[in-house]
């Protein structure tokens, strides 16, 4: 049976670095996935060139129908799946025109949503001893102290992800009406998006400890750190080498570890948010 490794948005930034160190150091396939075909096939080929070997599927987050082709190639092929790293996310620059409640939809649509998405598709075909990494962000910690003690509180004590939703439509419906700030959110519609992500993980562990058909599936979230991407414009102090190095910890976890597991791991430590 050969090990199958995905990596959601691999085409560059951390996610092409991640896919780099997994060819390296994972035993099995590693696809990198892309929304565009054509970059993700030029990563590809970048990556051959440095005598490594990952394979290439398209992957769009926001297309149920994309995740749903991605799970039943894995099934088809690999009769399940080892690795999940969603990497995939957006950010608005600083100085972007754009409403701040289209920045707000936009945003938590592909960070939070879709990526809980590619979770429900894909999380039923994980196999026993699976590894799966959400790549958070340390913005989301900070979003989350500029929250309301109330909201906080709130967020800190979702036990469903259907808790989590409501509170991201809550925010997303917040700024549309003008009142967010009021209402006590934080002023980041990037840094709730990854609040969601932060908070969703240990809801996630929670289910699949109860799952009794497979054994020890571990899902983690992570900062990578302040990195060298697009999405930083450039100004990260990491490479994005050692952005990758937090994700690849937590995707190449040994078999039956019993931490981290469900947690928020910054620079290979865990990290306490509520």
């Amino acid at each position: 049976m050969t090990r199958v490794a995905v990596v959601t948005g691999g085409n560059k930034g951390i996610g092409f670095a991640i896919v780099r160190g997994l060819c390296k150091k994972f035993k099995g396939d590693v696809y990198l996935t892309a929304r565009d075909e054509g970059r993700g096939l030029a990563a590809v080929k970048e990556l051959e060139g440095e005598g490594l070997s990952p394979k290439f599927h398209q992957l769009d987050i926001l297309s149920g129908e994309s995740i749903k082709k991605l799970g039943a190639f894995l099934v088809d092929k690999y009769g399940g799946l080892d690795v999940l790293v969603n990497n995939a996310g957006i950010a608005f620059k600083q100085d972007s025109t754009a409403p701040f409640s289209e920045q707000a939809e936009v945003t938590l649509k592909s960070n939070y949503t879709a990526t809980l998405n590619v979770c429900k598709g894909l999380f039923p075909i994980l196999r026993s001893h699976a590894r799966v990494v959400h790549l958070s962000s340390m913005t989301s910690l900070n979003a989350l102290s500029k929250c309301s003690s109330a909201l906080q509180s709130s967020l800190k004590n979702c036990k469903t992800l259907t808790d989590v939703d409501e509170l991201m439509a809550k925010f997303e419906k917040d700024v549309k009406n003008g009142v967010h700030q009021a209402n006590g959110w934080a002023n980041s519609a990037y840094g709730v998006s990854k609040i969601g992500v932060t908070v969703m993980t240990p809801i996630q562990q929670a289910e699949l400890d109860a799952d009794e058909t497979r054994s020890d599936l571990v899902v983690n979230c992570c900062c990578p750190g302040y990195v060298d991407t697009d999405m930083t414009s450039h100004k990260g102090l990491k490479t994005i080498d050692e952005g990758a190095e937090t994700p690849l910890y937590l995707a190449l976890l040994p078999p039956n570890s019993t931490q981290p597991r469900g947690e928020y791991v910054s620079e290979k430590k865990v990290v306490k948010w509520r």
